[in-house]
């Protein structure tokens, strides 16, 4: 690079109030854009990309980078004029032509260079263009960052002269850009770029110079009572947060069901302070689902957890003012979180006045998806569905049945209609209110398992039952009308529903046919969508071969055995085992590249139109396709018996004795004979080896 001045650069956007969930995501990529436009104006290194700081809050988006040149290196640039034969003359020198357009260029012969392109030679100029000031290539990274920054939703705003319109997330009404402790003279969204950022609207200073680029993020924290760091000002909530619940001798709940709420609330805040507040202990009553959801969605309060998960009644409030006495702050919010925790006990105790049976024929007027009927014809489907799947797990029917009955019918209550993320699990708090078996009651609420990656599966069998025939009358109902996932979107959750009845197939071990569910789910549209059960099936082992990778099975591995097809998935797991340990034999290279040249064989013959039908293997006469033939019939006879047990690693082991047989016979037998019956009889020998030897996994796709 040049050797222009370095220093570090800091550019501050001071809003309004950005989108706090939006927050994070919008620091990140305005670090990122503006970096990478320093680095296409060679205004700095790629490798100081790891230094890059950025700070968001909710009224500002900064990016401090360290060694940023005021001037980028000087380039030559090559620029092609004319073929050398119109440049230059017989006698060697320039042409008129050639000269004329240096004049215009105002450079000199100097600056020429012949190159070859093909056949032709042309003549070149090089010109030194200066390299780009730090004022422009901050202007243009600055112009690209905000086209590309991941924007909710654009505002539009008038500047102070009352007639110029910009566009950016929230109105920004300070620009700072430093380099050193200069300022860096550009303008951006009508604002002229200084030294003055702003601290806390309440407690801060409200003008703050900054002396350095360096001495950013200190300034704010010592005048403005900022935290600038997005990062730093979590870590903070989060010490305070564990604090205080420590100090109540009481827990947050699990991190993940509270780390969206963590992420939101630091972008709420600038000055964090934890406060704690409490409710009348009377509304514990209520499902404490309903109050947590309450508390984290409608009020950003943190909940807290006594002994076993149980709720109690306190509750952690992140401000964003820190007061000697914060008495005003934590009654203003116990007044607040009332009217709320008020309103989910009405909502419950009103839904619990109609039974869940008495609510299933309103579904008819709920529309599931207009080309795939109502709720309650699906309820229908899935009931038929689940009363099969159970038979075939050995589950209740009787239960399984009723639970798919129930399963959608507090979509109808208030609770539900006021915080949809509770399906299912007030559906299972009704259904025990209403004297429902405690299988139905829980299968009401685990059919909707897994939700997410990672998630719990359902429990028993009657939840797993109503759980798959839930998302397989989703797959086979939005497929067979063309509603598949497509790139990056997938609406209605299709892949989760995939995976979902892997896993419950695989690891609840449910020796379930797939392609016998997938018809059973068909079967229920009784024609009124497309057949689309191929697509189903690929869909489906496509998310199957990722879900056994995140497993740890290679690639190889897996598509040795999904290649066949398998009918059962639970068995897969097995199937992949032993392939891994048929791996580990000094055989399996051999075997394995064998196997893949009789597959080309074949291949290749049946190509030809070869046919080996009726073919009469004891008709082998010589001696290496005998020893083969007798070889494979033994080993067959014993490969067979294991395989029916399910020992499929004892199944592929067995046929290690087949390859001196199998070498013997490619080094000394013509497959590809003249004489048509010994022709046929030796593909029909090769094409029992290949039977015999694949019913586990496709050897040949582990030859490498």
């Amino acid at each position: 690079m040049s050797s222009g001045m370095r220093a570090s650069l800091l550019v501050e956007l001071f809003t309004e109030e950005l989108p706090p969930k939006a927050l994070q995501r919008l620091g990140e990529a305005f670090k990122d854009q503006v970096a990478s436009g320093l680095i296409r104006a060679q205004l700095m290194d790629r490798g100081e990309l790891r230094f890059v700081r950025v700070f968001a809050t909710p009224r500002r988006l900064a990016v401090l980078i360290r060694d940023v040149l005021d001037k980028g290196e000087d380039r030559v640039e090559p620029r092609k004029l004319m073929p050398s034969k119109v440049a230059y003359g017989a006698d060697g020198k320039p042409t008129g032509p050639l000269m004329k357009r240096l004049e215009k260029e105002g450079a000199s012969t100097s600056q020429l260079e012949r190159r070859n392109e093909g056949s032709t030679e042309y003549v070149y100029l090089n010109q030194t263009l200066p390299g780009v000031t730090l004022a422009t290539g901050l202007r243009l990274a600055l112009d690209d960052a905000i086209a590309k920054l991941p924007i909710p939703k654009v505002m539009s705003y008038q500047l102070a002269d009352g007639a110029t319109t910009v566009q950016f997330v929230r109105p920004v009404h300070g620009l700072v850009a430093l380099h050193g402790d200069k300022v860096v003279e550009i303008s951006l969204l009508g604002l002229k770029a200084g030294r003055i950022t702003h601290g806390h609207r309440f407690q801060g200073v409200k003008d703050i110079p900054v002396a350095t680029a360096d001495a950013y993020e200190e300034a704010l924290a010592a005048h403005g009572k900022v935290i600038a760091s997005f990062d730093d000002r979590r870590d903070e909530i989060k010490r305070q947060l564990a604090a205080c619940a420590s100090a109540a001798a009481a827990s947050l709940g699990s991190e993940p069901d509270y780390e969206a709420l963590l992420d939101e609330v630091t972008a709420l805040v600038e000055y964090p302070t934890v406060y704690a507040g409490e409710f009348d202990a009377a509304f514990l009553a209520v499902p404490q689902e309903c109050l947590v959801l309450t508390m984290r969605a409608n009020q950003k309060y943190f909940p807290l957890f006594g002994a076993a998960g149980r709720l109690t009644n306190r509750f952690l409030i992140v401000s964003n003012m820190q007061l000697e006495n914060p008495k005003n702050i934590i009654e203003g919010n116990q007044r607040v979180i009332r009217p709320r925790l008020e309103d989910a006990r009405f909502f419950y105790n009103q839904d619990r006045k109609s039974r869940l049976e008495e609510r299933v024929p309103q579904l008819a007027k709920v529309v599931y998806h207009n080309q795939l009927g109502n709720q309650l014809e699906r309820v229908e489907r899935i009931q038929l569905l689940t009363g099969n799947i159970a038979r075939g797990i050995g589950a209740d029917p009787m239960l399984a049945e009723r639970a798919a009955w129930l399963a959608k019918a507090d979509l109808l209550t208030n609770m539900v209609g006021e915080f949809p993320e509770l399906q299912g699990v007030m559906g299972r708090y009704y259904a025990l209110h209403d004297g429902e078996p405690k299988e139905v009651a829980d299968a009401i609420e685990q059919h909707y398992r897994p939700r997410f990656a990672g998630d719990a599966l359902p429990e028993g069998g009657v939840a797993c039952a109503v759980a798959l025939a839930d998302k397989l009358d989703a797959l086979a109902g939005l497929f067979g009308i063309g509603q598949q996932p497509s790139g990056d979107k997938d609406p209605f959750g299709l892949r989760r529903a995939a995976v979902g009845l892997i896993r419950i197939l695989v690891e609840r071990s449910y020796p379930l046919a797939l392609n016998d569910l997938v018809n059973a789910a068909f079967a229920g549209y009784a024609g009124r969508v497309r057949q689309a059960h191929t697509d189903v099936g690929m869909f489906i082992f496509d998310r199957f071969a990722g879900y056994l990778k995140d497993r740890g099975y290679s690639t190889l591995e897996v598509d040795a055995v999904l290649s066949l097809n398998p009918i059962r998935l639970d068995l897969v797991p097995s199937q992949l085992q032993a392939v891994r340990e048929f791996l580990a034999l000094p055989e399996a290279a051999s075997l394995a590249a064998a196997n893949k040249r009789v597959a080309n064989i074949l291949r290749q013959a049946a190509a030809k139109g070869e046919s080996f039908v009726n073919a009469d293997v004891q008709g082998l006469r010589e001696p290496a396709e005998r020893a083969l033939f007798d070889a494979l019939g033994q080993a067959s006879r014993a490969a067979k018996l294991l395989f029916k047990r399910g020992d499929f690693t004892g199944y592929l082991k067995t046929f290690a004795v087949l390859k001196s047989p199998v070498d013997a016979f490619f080094d000394s037998v013509m497959v590809m004979a003249e004489d048509p019956e010994l022709r046929r009889n030796r593909l029909a020998l090769l094409a029992d080896l290949r039977a015999e030897m694949n019913r586990v996994a496709d050897i040949s796709k582990l030859a490498v």
